[in-house]
């Protein structure tokens, strides 16, 4: 499974794309807003979008699901459906951010832990991963030993846990018992900054040592 990263709008936040090399299908994850600019890459890569993923329901993650969905006529999937507090509040999301006004949505389809996603022959692992939001999930292809955490996990620090309905003790627990056991090597790709691997961050993030 290949993949490229595009940050996007003031927070900078990391739209991935991920595709299978044989088939080029792909899948956009967390689209958080300048859909145009993530069409542009979408067309250099020479890939088909076949689907949206969502790791969870907070504007910057979601900002252009709606609009790229309609764009590329593809349904959208995810997160856990705890998270509907999140999309139902779109409106005041973007109010509060500044942001483009984003109307509320449900998806085509909420994931739930266990679920599998298919990306061409490339295959997702779905772990609901609760904490920075209550329905917070995990993408994870353990071929390529990659994983997608949203904002569960950054390189140096872990997810915020002052909004609503989070929980730190929810957010560590799913941090050490289901995304450190995957294994040191897997790499991932968090929804802000640079790319790290769990084992650099079980020995070295001071949230978690």
């Amino acid at each position: 499974m290949k993949y490229h990263i595009t940050p996007v709008t003031i927070f900078r936040q990391n739209c991935s794309l991920i595709w299978c090399e044989e088939s080029r299908q792909a899948a956009l994850v967390d689209p958080g807003g300048e859909a145009l600019k993530l069409i542009d890459e979408i067309k250099r890569q020479n890939v088909v979008v076949t689907q949206i993923l969502l790791t969870h329901g907070h504007l910057d993650h979601v900002g252009a699901a709606q609009e790229l969905a309609e764009y590329f006529q593809v349904p959208v999937y995810g997160p856990e459906k705890e998270d509907i507090f999140w999309l139902e509040n779109l409106p005041l999301q973007s109010r509060l951010f500044g942001l483009s006004a984003c109307r509320p949505f449900s998806p085509t389809r909420w994931l739930r832990d266990g679920d599998e996603i298919r990306v061409g022959k490339a295959h997702l692992s779905v772990l609901h991963c609760p904490g920075h939001t209550p329905g917070h999930i995990v993408f994870v292809n353990q071929q390529a030993r990659l994983a997608l955490v949203g904002d569960v996990l950054f390189n140096g620090s872990i997810g915020r846990t002052d909004f609503p309905h989070s929980d730190h003790a929810q957010l560590l627990d799913a941090i050490h018992t289901k995304l450190l056991p995957l294994g040191d090597d897997i790499r991932f790709i968090p929804g802000h900054g640079s790319m790290s691997a769990f084992g650099h961050e079980r020995q070295t993030n001071p949230f978690l040592t």
